[in-house]
């Protein structure tokens, strides 16, 4: 029954993601995105990539644009998208945590609301490092774990919003997890998610960089 229950849940949760997050990402997420993403460069892959909100914001010029994700029905809603547009993206099904690219082959990595709902945020962050060229750039922006007593709230709550929010965990330090996988932070500011529930409202944004 839980499976079944996944499986239906999974379903409808991503035929309601994007009107979920429509107030969100109109009240400034879809700026934040837009200014993180600006700094892409060459050979992208987008981890994660939902049903696509990073689509049409990107800059021009990328050499090659890769969208990767593993749901089944999240990518039912990408690739209808891609048609839509017309959009020149290579559509991967694929998790974050395995990715099928050689090592050094891309110049940006990003995650974008990602870094939460993916099994091991940390074996996922190791493979984009090693997807990643020498010098290459993760671009970020996660919701992550808030102060001390908001912490305690995401900690105490953290499975019944799992399961609400089809896998999403609301107390995940993400910037230790990126400093863990051996990239060095460059920049990150800190925020809030507009227009969301206080456990998921503490947000970060920013660069790291993979060591030459």
């Amino acid at each position: 029954m839980g499976r079944l229950y996944d499986a239906t849940w999974g379903r409808a949760f991503s035929a309601l993601y994007d009107r979920m997050l429509k107030g969100t990402e109109d009240a400034g997420m879809r700026d934040r995105r837009r200014e993180v993403l600006s700094q892409a460069r060459g050979r992208t892959i987008d981890i994660g990539a939902g049903t696509g909100a990073n689509l049409g914001l990107f800059p021009e010029g990328l050499d090659s644009l890769v969208m990767a994700e593993p749901d089944p029905h999240m990518t039912k809603r990408l690739r209808q998208k891609l048609a839509e547009r017309g959009a020149d993206v290579e559509l991967v099904e694929a998790g974050a945590e395995k990715l099928p690219f050689d090592d050094d082959s891309f110049d940006t990595a990003v995650f974008t609301l990602v870094l939460c709902t993916v099994p091991d945020p940390r074996a996922a962050l190791a493979e984009a490092a090693r997807i990643l060229k020498p010098g290459g750039r993760l671009l970020f922006v996660e919701h992550v774990r808030g102060d001390e007593s908001l912490a305690r709230w995401q900690d105490r709550l953290e499975r019944p919003w799992k399961f609400f929010a089809d896998g999403c965990r609301c107390n995940r330090d993400t910037v230790a997890n990126i400093e863990a996988a051996g990239l060095t932070v460059d920049e990150v500011e800190h925020g809030e998610l507009p227009k969301s529930p206080p456990l998921v409202r503490p947000l970060v944004w920013g660069r790291a960089t993979l060591s030459a």
